[in-house]
């Protein structure tokens, strides 16, 4: 026995395995200025899953809440003061979204926060909150914490602003989410740290009172374009430029990224324009000019996917919605050209009435969405989902429900997966790029 060489094999493996042990994938890479972005069921997120025997059923689960979402989307016209009822309630998280680790104050707090770029203001609980979770951000104890009043121009752009006719208080707003949900707040503004980035004097919102199950519960760091939002209040210091690359809902152990400024975003990135509603101004309206299933341009009326902000009408990219959703004329014409191409019978699994017996998945046709300017080939895996048996194929995509004002398109998040998404808020364009997130 050459023991030697034996001795060197042992240390060199002892070498590997304990270096292999001590990576934490969930720890926060203090070298990195980026932040991880953590899919809310993973084994980084603090929240605890629904039970559920896979991460299919999840899935078919959290896009069952979907409707609640666009119903929230479809409120967005304006931003008008509105009165939402606030009633105690224990919270049981009813959404499926992303979420980032921040610190709020001085010293920091670190809340783990949703990312959502349909929504503006940011807010977190506060102590004392009446049907919040349990970790809450702690005001006294930052050194860094003020107050806005109603003569603060950050305050009419909250939505909900509640200020008396005369004379000065504490800006105060209500808003509701999710569609089932509801918050009321308290403005005001403190130090948030992103990485190794700090932004002094952030503004957000401090819960006082939450009720139903879509609050996230521990906050909300909105990134839609108004005023008020993160990427506004950085200003220069971000250029108005963001970015995220979201991982798969099936990585367990792994993080995507959200990157801020334009320094580190991809240097060849194909883009669209991004265009404006004022009506709703926080969403991120994309012109889809149409979509293709394989070789087949879909015949779809021009009038169904044209933007008008008068309607609301058009086509949004959204962080928060699990699966794309088209209204319904769009999506019954893609779906049953998707059908024709695919051999054998169709069924249906939750959300997704268009199934296959995952035998035939290699004839399956791939999904183009067509954007000014842009094509985007959708990968198998942001348009297929299978059963928890691995016996069904399904199209992951959905009709909006005919319940809201259904004149919406969403891009969702299952299809945005594995791919980085890149803001360009000043410019108004919106870029593409292939990547793996996780």
């Amino acid at each position: 026995m050459d023991f030697p060489h034996c001795a060197a094999t042992f240390f060199l493996f002892a070498l590997l395995f304990s270096t292999t042990k001590a990576v934490d994938p969930c720890a926060t890479q203090s070298d990195n200025s980026d932040l991880s972005v953590i899919p809310i069921y993973s084994k980084c997120s603090p929240f605890v899953s629904p039970k559920q025997d896979s991460w299919v059923n999840t899935v078919i689960t959290m896009a069952s809440k979907d409707p609640e979402r666009l119903k929230y989307l479809s409120t967005l016209a304006d931003q008008k003061t509105t009165a939402v009822p606030i009633a105690p309630g224990q919270q049981v998280l009813k959404i499926a979204n992303y979420v980032v680790r921040v610190k709020l104050g001085t010293p920091g707090q670190q809340m783990f926060m949703v990312l959502d770029t349909s929504n503006d203001a940011a807010w977190v609980p506060c102590s004392g909150c009446t049907g919040c979770s349990s970790t809450t951000f702690l005001p006294n104890a930052s050194t860094t914490l003020g107050s806005l009043d109603c003569s603060e121009a950050q305050c009419s752009q909250v939505r909900g602003f509640s200020c008396p006719a005369t004379g000065s208080s504490a800006c105060l707003f209500n808003q509701s989410y999710g569609g089932d949900s509801s918050l009321a707040a308290t403005l005001v503004h403190d130090a948030i740290t992103l990485a190794n980035d700090v932004i002094p004097g952030f503004t957000f919102g401090c819960i006082n009172a939450v009720s139903g199950g879509s609050i996230p519960p521990q906050g909300l760091l909105g990134l839609g374009r108004g005023p008020i939002s993160l990427i506004s209040q950085a200003g220069a210091m971000y250029s108005g430029v963001f970015s995220y690359c979201l991982p798969s809902f099936k990585s367990y152990y792994f993080s995507g990224s959200l990157k801020f400024g334009p320094v580190g975003q991809p240097k060849s990135i194909r883009t669209t324009p991004l265009l404006r509603n004022p009506h709703r101004p926080s969403l991120y309206y994309v012109n889809l000019t149409g979509v293709s299933v394989g070789r087949i341009k879909v015949p779809i009326p021009s009038e169904q996917l044209v933007f008008d902000p008068n309607t609301g009408a058009g086509t949004i990219i959204d962080s928060g919605t699990v699966i794309t959703r088209f209204v319904q004329p769009v999506y019954f014409a893609i779906r049953d050209e998707f059908r024709k191409q695919v051999n054998g019978p169709i069924s249906s699994l939750g959300a997704f009435d268009t199934c296959f017996a995952a035998t035939n998945e290699a004839e399956a046709p791939a999904i183009t969405l067509h954007f000014e300017g842009l094509n985007l080939v959708l990968p198998m895996e942001n348009s297929l989902i299978h059963s928890s048996s691995g016996s069904l194929a399904c199209l992951s995509m959905a009709a909006a429900p005919n319940n809201v004002n259904s004149v919406l398109n969403v891009i969702a998040n299952l299809q945005q997966q594995n791919l980085r998404i890149m803001f360009d808020t000043i410019n108004s364009r919106l870029g593409i790029a292939r990547e793996l997130c996780n």
